[in-house]
């Protein structure tokens, strides 16, 4: 089978490798669609562990079952978590199911951006999905994305009628504005350098949009009656983004920091207006299986309508030309691969 092989950012290479043989109570899949998510173009991050076949985004169909599986069946749609957690540590009784060690080291193989996965045993148990028959595999791309911004939704309780920041306006500042708009926000304000996201995140249901280049926690005054934000998400991990979070939340406010920054970077924190002002600081990463569960539904029910967020489809022989398209960040929101293409 073919897999975009990864060796850095613009070194990804169509290479051979043997189709996965499966065991009992695991699946074999053919990936049919698998979005390139920020996370996949963290050089810093994934040169470590290269040459490896990136791509934990997809959705495809069962070709192969082992021997034990019973809840699906050769020909399902499907899409596939790449990390599962145990349910049983302590991490997952205490709901934090993506601080747990399994989940951490649970993946499928090889990954996404090949023409077959196989899915271990223990994703299969929790970890793949039934798609809805009207959902697109290019739409099951962006549950996990989406399951990510429900969870971070859940952790900072967005309530109806308040006022939310989104810093960052890539596909996850995206979703959390859409999530927002679904779910009651009373008014959205979203931040970006880029202007075609601006013009993007205004068409997803942002109320206004603000250059990042520009003041922003006094443009927010203007907008919001002289307050401040009642939630800030910043959906960039760059460090302007970070501080001005910490400067655009409104007293008994919470932040929440969505994204990872580089190493090394460290975020001064203003300990006594916090303490004075009972600003919270919350963090959030991956999903867990409610959220996925979550997401599939509010996509197949249209309430979040990912399809436009697609703009860009590609075979899995321009998967480098995809990673470029995301980390030069101008005029892709989405890229999906489509690896038998």
């Amino acid at each position: 089978m073919r897999v975009a092989m990864y060796y850095k950012n613009k070194d990804i290479k169509v290479e051979e490798m043997p189709i996965p043989k499966i065991g009992p109570g695991e699946v074999l899949l053919k990936s049919l669609a698998c979005g390139v998510c920020g996370s996949d173009v963290m050089e810093w991050y994934r040169i470590k562990k290269a040459p490896l076949v990136l791509g934990h985004e997809a959705a495809g169909v069962i070709t192969e079952i082992g021997e034990g599986v019973e809840r699906f069946k050769i020909g399902d749609r499907v899409f596939v978590s790449h990390h599962v957690p145990c349910n049983t540590c302590h991490y997952c009784l205490g709901g934090n199911h993506t601080v747990c060690d399994t989940l951490r080291t649970t993946n499928f193989y090889p990954g996404g951006f090949a023409e077959f996965i196989r899915v271990p045993q223990i994703n299969v148990d929790r970890g793949v999905f039934h798609l809805p028959d009207d959902m697109s595999f290019e739409e099951g791309t962006l549950i996990e994305p989406l399951a990510c911004v429900i969870r971070g939704h859940r952790l900072v309780k967005m309530e109806p009628g308040q006022t939310v920041v989104v810093l960052g306006s890539g596909i996850s500042g995206l979703l959390q504005i859409m999530l927002a708009r679904a779910t009651g926000a009373g008014t959205i304000i979203a931040t970006d350098i880029n202007s075609h996201r601006l013009d993007f995140a205004k068409k997803v249901g942002a109320d206004f949009v603000i250059p990042a280049n520009e003041d922003v926690p006094s443009q927010i005054l203007k907008i919001n009656n002289n307050r401040l934000a009642d939630r800030v998400i910043a959906s960039t991990g760059a460090l302007p983004a970070l501080k001005t979070a910490m400067r655009s939340v409104d007293r008994a406010g919470t932040v929440l920091f969505f994204a990872p920054t580089e190493p090394g970077i460290e975020l001064p924190v203003p300990f006594n207006d916090l303490w004075r002002n009972c600003i919270n600081l919350m963090q959030t990463y991956g999903a867990a299986p409610l959220d996925i569960e979550v997401a599939i539904d509010l996509i197949a029910s249209r309430r979040i309508s990912v399809r436009e967020m697609i703009t860009h489809r590609l075979g899995l022989a321009d998967t480098g030309r995809g990673f470029q398209l995301v980390t030069d960040a101008k005029e892709s929101v989405k890229v999906v691969i489509e690896p038998h293409t």
